[in-house]
């Protein structure tokens, strides 16, 4: 589909959009492609995929018509969209994420995510989780006076027994000797 459309070249000092809410105006365009889609909206119609097809490329056109910059907002292939690695790890690491789904989330497939997440940290992504994981819990029982049972679920491990192992490997010490 893009290849059709890419015949309508735009020049390339057009910017791109900024990032953000546009308020479309009322066209002609928008307007005949809302009401011919208006039957779809019947869940027993099922659309043909080409017919599909056609009305897509028809809202890209409209879109071109309304403003160019439309154009390198949506054919730009050459960075995929991807969010920093270590920004999403520290504000989820308590979340139990699949490493697939810590991929999917920041943009990435599996094997990219783990070549991105290498050269950022000489530990894996799952040691590096573990480590978070008993860091903010360390803080929590040191600082926070908190005990085991409140803060092993809480930064993301699924038992105190699993918490208690890894802790103890980390630190040389049982969770519950360490703040005595």
């Amino acid at each position: 589909m893009y290849s059709k459309l890419e015949q309508r070249k735009v020049p390339a000092n057009i910017p791109k959009l900024d990032s953000g809410v546009i308020k479309l105006p009322k066209t002609v365009e928008l307007a005949s492609l809302f009401a011919s889609m208006t039957p779809y909206f019947d869940p027993e119609v099922k659309p043909k995929d080409d017919f599909m097809n056609l009305k897509l490329q028809e809202g890209l056109l409209a879109l071109l018509h309304i403003d160019k910059r439309f154009a390198p907002t949506l054919f730009d292939f050459n960075e995929p969209w991807k969010i920093d690695i270590m920004e999403f790890m520290n504000e989820n690491y308590m979340y139990e994420f699949t490493m697939e789904e810590m991929a999917h989330y920041t943009g990435r497939s599996l094997a990219t995510f783990k070549r991105d997440f290498k050269k950022i940290s000489d530990l894996t992504p799952e040691k590096w989780l573990i480590r978070k994981r008993l860091e903010v819990a360390y803080a929590k029982m040191k600082e926070g006076g908190k005990k085991v049972v409140d803060v092993y679920a809480e930064v993301g491990f699924k038992n105190p027994s699993h918490f208690s192992t890894a802790f103890k490997k980390q630190y040389g010490i049982s969770p519950t000797a360490a703040f005595v």
